[in-house]
């Protein structure tokens, strides 16, 4: 009876051994893990793109790991959501089309306060779109607007339909149509050239704003345009 009290005893003391020796090796793991997890000291926050060709360099970056499928999800998380609550400091302004398939955010690989983002049917322009597109550029001094047209563009072929076919479209959609007519002349009725070519346009009609023109003459904003690939998720610059 007393040699199993003994063995009985040995077993426990044992256990906790190696039960203290499993947990001290699991948090010294576990501190290891969230130190890792913490930025190098001494290490700068990430800049904002000072200049207009930083800022289109930055992009053009967060396109290719989007074609390559190796998009790292920037600015994405809670700590960046606190970061930017108070004060955004986005370094572009993106005018896209509406289409569910080209989504800036995603086809640069950026996330929250990277960029302002307008967008309508075929990168249309009124005077509010153009009000929306000033705002990063004359109260943040954002150095770059990229007006982005598409491929397979559903509002530009939908207008060049009702063009070739002299068939109003419904509703508000008419309208559409009717700011993408000088574009369907000089494309000849090609979609993808009138894509192009209105993309062309809208940056040049933003290059003459009156609050974008002496920031463009100073090298403080670029407005160019480019060209997104579906098939490929490639962005290519036109102008």
């Amino acid at each position: 009876m007393q040699n199993h009290l003994i063995d009985r005893r040995g077993l426990l003391r044992a256990g906790l051994v190696v039960g203290g020796l499993l947990a001290a090796t699991t948090s010294a793991g576990t501190a290891v893990h969230a130190q890792s997890a913490l930025p190098a000291a001494g290490t700068a926050p990430e800049q904002r793109p000072a200049t207009p060709d930083a800022a289109w360099a930055r992009l053009r970056e967060g396109n290719r790991r989007w074609v390559a499928d190796t998009s790292t999800h920037p600015h994405q998380d809670a700590a960046r959501r606190a970061e930017v609550a108070q004060k955004q400091d986005p370094f572009a302004v993106v005018f896209s089309c509406i289409d569910s398939r080209v989504a800036p955010e995603l086809v640069f690989d950026t996330g929250l306060g990277d960029l302002f983002v307008v967008r309508t049917a075929g990168q249309t322009i009124d005077p509010l779109v153009t009000g929306s597109a000033e705002y990063g550029p004359a109260e943040l001094g954002t150095p770059l607007v990229v007006v982005l047209g598409h491929q397979r563009c559903g509002a530009v072929t939908a207008a060049a339909e009702s063009l070739h076919d002299h068939k109003k479209l419904p509703g508000e959609l008419n309208t559409i149509a009717s700011s993408l007519r000088s574009a369907y002349k000089r494309s000849g009725g090609d979609v993808d050239k009138m894509i192009r070519i209105n993309t062309i346009d809208v940056v040049k009609l933003l290059k003459k704003d009156t609050l974008f023109a002496p920031r463009i003459a100073k090298g403080q904003l670029k407005v160019i345009g480019a060209y997104y690939s579906i098939d490929t998720g490639e962005v290519t610059r036109l102008v």
